[in-house]
């Protein structure tokens, strides 16, 4: 697959490489910009299953000394 994605760009191996680098690039903003919070809502994860008000969860308050 990589193969002819490198026999169809165009121009010797530095602009190839240099075209590679740029959709790379495209590839990974289209991704974070826009596929990601598109699919976010249905993935599984989201949902938070751990319930506070725990004991071993609750934050220890220092003791206050009486001076």
């Amino acid at each position: 697959m990589y193969g002819a994605l490198w026999r169809r760009l165009p121009g010797p191996w530095p602009v190839k490489v240099l075209l590679s680098l740029v959709l790379f690039v495209l590839v990974v903003a289209v991704c974070f910009l826009w596929l990601f919070p598109a699919i976010a809502p249905y993935m599984p994860f989201n949902g938070n299953s751990v319930r506070s008000g725990l004991p071993f969860l609750t934050p220890v308050t220092p003791p206050t000394s009486a001076i």
